[in-house]
């Protein structure tokens, strides 16, 4: 099937790169059709670098996933709980560092899983390089776009969980809910967006959602 099936299907609702789809192959932006690499069985964090500038994909077990651009109110939220984090950070003097999206995150040292979290949480500095994280940060926090709920909800949940990541929180502003997974606990739990949080990976740091202007 036409590539370009494939990538567009990708972007609109999360479907690995090489899944059988019937799409429109009619796909341009700013008037100029993007050339586009071609199609195989699995694929390789070589392939997420030869994408054309500006189009950003994800890569989990050598499957391709297109991303599409954030939303301005995904953006203000992401923002909003970064700052909380890298404050609480700050004033406790703590190691841990906070990276937001683009962000690599190179899960399980391999060549086959790349991820680019909202919000990564990072407590081990020989995990950092310049390309990124290599190895699972210790929180990621996703928000849930239209187009990324099937990946956020469960191929990451899963993957997240299998790569050793602590602690995952899936922002979801359209049902106003926050589900989060300790998982070193293994608890769970749902908030809504006016509740406060208490995170699982330190002691004394609660997330307001409430006091957050978005």
């Amino acid at each position: 099937m036409d590539i370009l099936k494939r990538l567009l299907m990708s972007e609109l609702s999360a479907i690995p790169y090489n899944s059988p789809v019937t799409v429109n192959t009619h796909y341009k932006k700013g008037c100029i059709t993007m050339p586009l690499p071609q199609p195989h069985q699995e694929y390789t964090i070589d392939d997420i670098y030869r994408l054309p500038s500006g189009q950003r994909a994800e890569l989990i077990d050598g499957q391709l996933y297109m991303m599409a651009p954030p939303t301005r109110r995904h953006q203000q939220i992401l923002l909003s709980i970064s700052r909380k984090i890298a404050d609480y950070i700050d004033r406790n003097h703590g190691s841990c560092e906070v990276d937001i999206a683009p962000f690599a995150v190179f899960l399980n040292e391999d060549d086959k899983n790349y991820v680019e979290p909202d919000i990564s949480v990072i407590c081990s500095p020989s995990k950092l390089t310049d390309k990124g994280c290599v190895g699972a940060p210790d929180w990621i926090i996703e928000i849930v776009s239209p187009g990324s709920r099937r990946m956020d909800y469960f191929i990451k949940l899963f993957k997240y969980r299998t790569a050793g990541v602590r602690e995952y929180w899936i922002v979801d502003p359209e049902k106003n809910r926050i589900t989060v997974y300790n998982f070193e606990s293994e608890d769970t739990g749902e908030y809504a967006f006016s509740e406060s949080i208490k995170v699982g990976i330190y002691d004394n740091l609660t997330i307001d959602f409430n006091s957050m202007d978005f």
